[in-house]
């Protein structure tokens, strides 16, 4: 790791600083302490998330209809809770956590009123998870009892295995109680469900290799009393299919009140599609324009043994992690490295490969500059944000625009700013990874308008992608559509993201001004913020509320 000199750190410190006090208040802690209204909504969080986990029932949490419709008309208390504490005289940084747990209520009534996972979407019952997600929380909707195998270390320690043990008699219940639920008609969602809840039979078997001749009978029976359920459940699943014929999109209007309301998204369905088809054209013609700039280039070659794998994924991290820092790019803590080099995986056969791997194999920066991710959750673990609100995941992927949009940003980001001067060739893969997402993304737009199915939508995914990357063989393409028709706007995200985060480097740049604005300290100032929607950073950062205005107008009204 370079040496970083701490005087010029302290330098752009001030600057960022100085920044602060253009035309915003960000609010602090002692803020945070002086302010009853706000502690009173601290309150009201806490009660509303111990609220938002549902009651167990016979040994599972209980999303039956009638306990579903109990609480759905409790959410009205706990939204006149909310609009009684009036914030418009908050610090903006506190306003924007009471419009955090506006969005997260929201969240709760659009799954019980449109999304309907429980009824719908039988893969929320998959319960054995065996890796963590590169996000804040899991993508799509989860159940509240998952198993996470990717937090358990073997041989188990006796505490560990009876967590495991406890985990794993969730599952008998859960599956018993969804056979009741799963009333719903959504063809798509259907069928897709039912290679979840096979792989978790797979998953299951995992645990019984790791566990080996450890394991106790009691581990023994838990794991096969699942093993029983899951095959039972998924037979039930397929016997079932035949009789659901009704769409999985949950329409254009509901589209656009999820993207409003809960993911504090400032944009239309259609003005997603419009978005994202300029944002596939632009990648498409911005990659021609480079090969031709590159056609007199040796080509690149792609990574064909482990030792090679090995040796490039580790020299692209440190020399990655140099550039940041050396460019001053963007704040640079010792533990990004750690963060970074603990997720660059192993060589894969070119048979095997997916489309990012593919990308890898010819030049790993490529993924590693998406995995601002896990810059993201390194911060949120090395340094926990103030806010209670922001300091863990919030509900329904409300995170999804900053993580995603972060991410994807980034990578175009990096190429902009001249992470590939000395090998341009790789500039072509940044853009048929921005395909690749518009594509997708565009795939999710029409198929939650039921303009396609999920299987015209992941044609057109295949068919948009360049050089025949996106492949139709293997598992990425079913579970990335998949995904995007359980999760609305999670496929548009990536793309809309990245939007938004240059539209705020563009006005929050206008805004310091051509002399004083560094990139450096744009970055910094938008990871304290946290990881919640864009629109609500670029109010926090900018002092515009113009955006949180059309989002919630009544927010704003005289009380």
């Amino acid at each position: 790791m370079p040496q970083v000199n701490p005087v010029s750190r302290k330098l752009r410190g001030l600057v960022i600083a100085a920044a602060a006090l253009v035309g915003f208040n960000v609010g602090n802690a002692e803020d945070i302490k002086s302010s009853d209204g706000y502690r009173e909504l601290l309150s009201l969080f806490a009660d509303w998330r111990e609220f938002e986990r549902p009651p167990m029932l016979d040994g599972a949490p209980d999303y039956t209809a009638e306990r579903f419709a109990a609480a759905h008309a409790q959410l009205k208390d706990y939204q006149a809770r909310l609009y009684a504490i009036d914030p418009r005289d908050w610090p903006i940084a506190q306003q924007v956590d009471w419009h955090l747990v506006r969005a997260e209520m929201n969240g709760f009534d659009f799954n019980f009123r449109v999304l309907r996972p429980s009824v719908r979407d039988p893969a929320f019952y998959e319960s054995v998870w065996t890796f963590e997600s590169d996000t804040p929380a899991h993508e799509g909707p989860i159940h509240h009892a998952i198993l996470e195998l990717w937090t358990y270390e073997f041989p188990l320690s006796a505490a560990k295995e009876a967590r495991l043990i406890a985990d794993l008699q969730t599952i008998p219940p859960l599956l018993k109680q969804a056979r009741g639920n799963l009333t719903g008609n959504a063809r798509d969602l259907w069928v897709a469900g039912i290679k979840n809840i096979r792989n978790q039979h797979d998953n299951l078997d995992t645990i019984v290799e790791l566990a080996g001749d450890s394991a106790s009978n009691e581990l023994t029976k838990a794991i096969s009393a699942a093993k029983t359920a899951t095959s039972s459940f998924a037979d039930w699943l397929e016997e079932q299919a035949p009789s659901k014929t009704g769409p999985s999109g949950i329409g254009i209007d509901d589209y656009t009140w999820q993207l409003r309301n809960v993911h504090y998204v400032p944009l239309t369905w259609e003005e997603e599609v419009t978005l994202l088809r300029r944002e596939l054209d632009r990648a498409w013609a911005s990659l021609r324009l480079e090969e031709h700039r590159n056609r007199n280039l040796p080509p690149l070659v792609s990574i064909e043994s482990e030792e090679e794998y090995d040796r490039r994924a580790n020299e692209s991290v440190t020399k990655y992690i140099r550039w940041l820092d050396e460019q001053d790019i963007l704040p640079v803590p010792e533990y990004y490295d750690q963060a970074l080099r603990e997720r660059i995986g192993t060589f894969v056969p070119k048979e095997t490969r997916n489309f990012f791997w593919t990308a890898v194999h010819f030049e790993p920066t490529t993924l590693w500059t998406h995995f601002y991710h896990y810059f993201d959750l390194a911060q949120i673990k090395e340094e926990p944000h103030e806010s209670p609100v922001r300091r863990g995941a919030l509900l329904y992927n409300i995170w999804d625009s900053r993580a995603e949009g972060m991410a994807t940003g980034v990578e175009e980001m990096m190429l902009l700013s001249g992470l590939y001067d000395d090998n341009p060739h790789v500039r072509e893969i940044v853009y048929v990874m921005l395909a690749q997402r518009a594509a997708r993304g565009l795939g999710s737009l029409y198929a939650h308008a039921n303009d396609f199915s999920m299987q015209e939508a992941a044609e057109f995914h295949v068919s948009w992608t360049p050089r025949g990357w996106m492949r139709k063989d293997l598992d990425l393409l079913a579970f990335e559509q998949h995904l995007y028709m359980r999760q609305p706007g999670y496929g548009s995200s990536y793309v809309t993201g990245k939007y938004l985060i240059e539209k705020l480097l563009a006005e929050r740049s206008k805004q310091i001004g051509d002399t004083d604005f560094r990139l450096y300290d744009f970055y910094d100032e938008v990871n304290k913020v946290g990881v919640i929607p864009v629109s609500l950073i670029r109010w926090q950062l900018t002092g515009n509320d113009d955006e949180i205005r059309a989002l919630c107008p009544e927010c704003f009204d005289e009380r």
